[in-house]
């Protein structure tokens, strides 16, 4: 038939799907970790520093979530609950990592594959986001969580404050103080 127009099946949302999990649907709760695994995987790992540990802490946080679930209030998106969760996980694996022995950061990124970079335009991008990805590791983890949400994950000043606990106004310290130490590396490498 031609000129008929299907309507295309569009997947269930959040709140649908955290609707359903609450009432014990796995597969709901499935979908929302699938959903939301890879965000919290490139999170993790830019503010962790090692891909190993942001495996390990995401599984963590889906074990928290689950959990954690039928608290679930609903007064946040369940994407920004899942985010704290995440970034409490982050802060406490962090927390034991210090009073351990202190290891250099690996670059996290160098590990994971750079799609389609084929032309030597992107392989030099490429390049470019592995030098700011190691210069974002050796920032303080509290500057590097700020740096991380706004500038990498695009969320706004005020959903990252949110998420990292603090008033507006610390972050957007935070955020400034991670930016500029980020721009004194940046100018040390380049020589300007």
């Amino acid at each position: 038939m031609t000129g008929v127009r299907v309507p295309a099946m569009t997947a269930p949302d959040d709140q649908e799907l955290v609707a359903n999990a609450r009432a014990g649907d796995a597969d709901a709760f499935e979908e929302l970790v699938r959903l939301h695994t890879p965000q919290l995987y490139r999170l993790l790992a830019r503010m962790l520093g090692s891909a190993s540990a942001a495996e390990d802490v995401v599984q963590e946080c889906v074990i928290r979530a689950w959990r954690a679930l039928p608290n679930f209030r609903g007064d946040a998106r369940f994407s920004t609950w899942l985010y704290r969760i995440a970034i409490n996980e982050g802060n406490r694996h962090l927390a034991r990592e210090s009073r351990r022995e202190l290891l250099p950061f690996d670059d996290v990124l160098r590990d994971v594959p750079d799609v389609g970079a084929q032309t030597a335009e992107l392989a030099e991008a490429g390049e470019l986001r592995e030098q700011l990805e190691s210069l974002l590791a050796d920032l303080p983890s509290n500057y590097r969580a700020a740096v991380v949400l706004r500038d990498v994950e695009g969320f706004s000043n005020e959903e990252a404050a949110e998420l990292l606990d603090l008033d507006i106004r610390n972050f957007k310290s935070r955020l400034h103080r991670g930016r500029m130490a980020l721009r004194a590396r940046l100018e040390e490498l380049t020589g300007t």
